[in-house]
């Protein structure tokens, strides 16, 4: 196949991001992944579609081209649409390193607390300890799913530093059972 056969395929697969069948848009999220760099405006523009199974598949995509999409992602990370920085912040940990940890940190700042959430389990899956103090800050959190993340990717992290932090987290979450267990499997994990 000639790259001007190539050229129009792809175009055909990125006009079916459009169209109205979410199942034909998840074919082709899925197909761009095979694209290679060409394919990442599309699937980061993607990552907004209003089906949560065409933008999964779309960060699914965007990681089986790997390296090539940080810089993108991290553009994305900043952008000011709630789903394009959740479904960022959800795939940076797998297609980057060590070098996307600054910007994981920032969004933890986040005013979208999807954005918070998954910005902390992926600096947990990352395994940097500079995420530490960064997300020992947001223990205090006001929604419920970013403070389990963050207890998570603390117990993950298995720094020592979030030991009491976590202990007086568990402590102020009075009544609230499912929490305690998150708290205590993560100061299990981090050995006290």
């Amino acid at each position: 196949m000639s790259d001007s056969d190539n050229s129009i395929n792809m175009k055909d697969i990125i006009e079916k991001l459009n169209d109205e069948n979410p199942e034909i848009r998840i074919e082709a999220a899925e197909a761009l992944g095979n694209c290679g760099k060409e394919a990442l405006d599309p699937l980061i523009k993607t990552l907004n579609d209003e089906n949560p199974n065409v933008r999964f598949q779309a960060s699914k995509s965007l990681g089986k081209i790997g390296k090539p999409a940080v810089k993108p992602l991290i553009n994305a990370l900043k952008d000011d649409t709630g789903n394009i920085q959740k479904y960022a912040a959800f795939i940076l940990k797998d297609v980057g390193d060590s070098s996307v940890v600054s910007d994981l940190i920032d969004a933890l700042k986040s005013e979208e607390w999807a954005v918070r959430k998954f910005s902390a389990k992926s600096l947990g899956e990352i395994g940097d300890e500079k995420a530490v103090e960064p997300l020992i800050e947001l223990l205090k959190d006001e929604d419920w799913g970013v403070r389990v993340a963050v207890t998570k990717a603390l117990g993950d992290l298995g720094d020592e530093r979030a030991i009491d932090p976590i202990k007086k987290a568990r402590r102020a979450a009075t009544g609230d059972k499912d929490y305690k267990k998150v708290a205590n499997k993560s100061l299990k994990k981090i050995g006290k």
